[in-house]
């Protein structure tokens, strides 16, 4: 009798069918990226500074006011913390399924990484400097790494990064007195610039494409070798190992009870509201004063922000279980389910109404105005995600990326 070769007779190793895909997960993923771009926004619109320092740039009164403090308490760190936990998530559930089919999936891991790293290179100098993607993949090759480590271990070992980069920022602070004085006027100046690098700036996004890459790529670089591995990589990986030990746990797929997710938005309340608005009003109190506020005060929202993050995880949950919010769910989900799509759909939309490139608005709306294109991108996004999903079995990005992954063209029309 001849031999089977095991690996032969069992399943190949593919993308998620839609029949296999976890729907909360995907309503999760949803919120968690339109949540993402209240805070993106400033970024995207306005000069650089503005996004930590709120008087670098822009009125900062009445409606403008609120607009900037309302996502300063319930957006700033909590979306970017849950979208990086489902990132997490989202390598124990291709173990589970790798293991399912008994073969092996470190080649199409590492080639998902390998993907999704040109995209972030090619979103970052091209088109924005706030990419994320280049860390996530960065994150991504050494978490392959944790896929079979008990839960646990994984969660000790997330803390574990979360303090590191804790500790990193506030070093970075307490070393600033010991600073050369030209390097701590440098670090100031950029975080509190003048009117001309102000007007500098604003010329160059206004100017096209090649005066805004000329504008981005130090920007770019600098994060790339400083901000990179000194925090966002341990920020990052930290909240995707929690989130890997959490999705084993359940808190992701709807499958703990009701009154648990009630209780994950009380401590969002009672822990990590107070954290948040506290760390808000000393930065405020400091006049902004960029080494405290950078290093130190920030750590408020850098811990407050997963206690908040876990609130709106018991939130969506409670929606997605709610019969009532159906159709929302169904629109959620199709965000979720391209989220690669439209996370670049959100840099391209901005980025053209605002960059040279485009129709050159930038700098030229207020914070409330800025609140404004938020709510409409959400309803685009939503409609035109959930509408797309009906023709076709991926968003245009996932199916590039599937297909450049698994080394094999993805159907792509249902």
């Amino acid at each position: 009798m001849a031999e089977v070769d095991p690996k032969a007779a069992s399943p190949k190793l593919a993308p998620v069918s839609a029949a296999e895909r976890i729907e909360a997960l995907d309503v999760l993923r949803g919120a968690a990226l339109l949540g993402i771009l209240a805070m993106n926004i400033q970024s995207y619109t306005m000069p650089g500074a503005a996004y930590f320092f709120p008087t670098a740039y822009g009125d900062l009164t009445g409606v403008n006011y609120w607009a900037w403090y309302l996502s300063e308490i319930f957006a700033r760190r909590k979306f970017i913390t849950i979208f990086s936990m489902l990132f997490g998530a989202g390598i124990v559930l291709m173990q589970d399924r790798a293991s399912a089919t008994g073969r092996g999936w470190a080649g199409v891991h590492y080639r998902r990484m390998g993907v999704l790293w040109l995209f972030g290179m090619l979103h970052a100098y091209l088109l924005w400097e706030g990419d994320i993607l280049v860390c996530y993949a960065i994150c991504g090759l050494f978490l392959y790494l944790f896929r079979k480590v008990r839960t646990s271990r994984l969660l000790a070992t997330g803390v574990v990064f979360l303090i590191f980069g804790s500790v990193t920022s506030l070093f970075f602070g307490w070393s600033a007195q010991y600073w050369p004085p030209e390097s701590l006027e440098e670090f100031r100046n950029s975080w509190q610039p003048n009117l001309e690098e102000l007007t500098t700036e604003i010329s160059n996004m206004q100017g096209g494409w090649r005066s805004e890459i000329h504008h981005r790529a130090p920007s770019v670089l600098m994060i790339h070798i400083f901000y990179l591995p000194t925090h966002l990589i341990w920020r990052a990986g930290g909240c995707m190992l929690l989130g890997m030990a959490f999705f084993r746990w359940g808190w992701f797929s709807a499958q703990r009870s009701r009154r648990f997710y009630r209780s994950l938005i009380a401590l969002a309340l009672l822990v990590g509201l107070p954290l948040t608005i506290y760390g808000v009003h000393s930065q405020k109190a400091s006049g902004w004063e960029p080494v405290f506020s950078f290093f130190m005060a920030s750590q408020y929202n850098y811990w407050g922000s997963l206690p908040m993050a876990m609130g709106w995880v018991g939130a969506v949950m409670l929606l997605f279980r709610s019969s009532a919010w159906r159709s929302l769910v169904q629109r959620l989900a199709a965000v979720g389910r391209m989220a690669l799509t439209n996370y670049l759909m959100q840099t391209i939309i901005c980025t053209t109404l605002v960059c040279g490139h485009g129709f050159g608005k930038f700098s030229q709306l207020e914070r409330r105005e800025q609140a404004c294109l938020v709510l409409a991108i959400w309803v685009i996004q939503m409609t035109y995600s959930h509408t797309w999903l009906k023709h076709y079995r991926f968003g245009p990005a996932e199916w590039l990326w599937r297909s450049l992954s698994y080394r094999q063209r993805q159907p792509f029309r249902r």
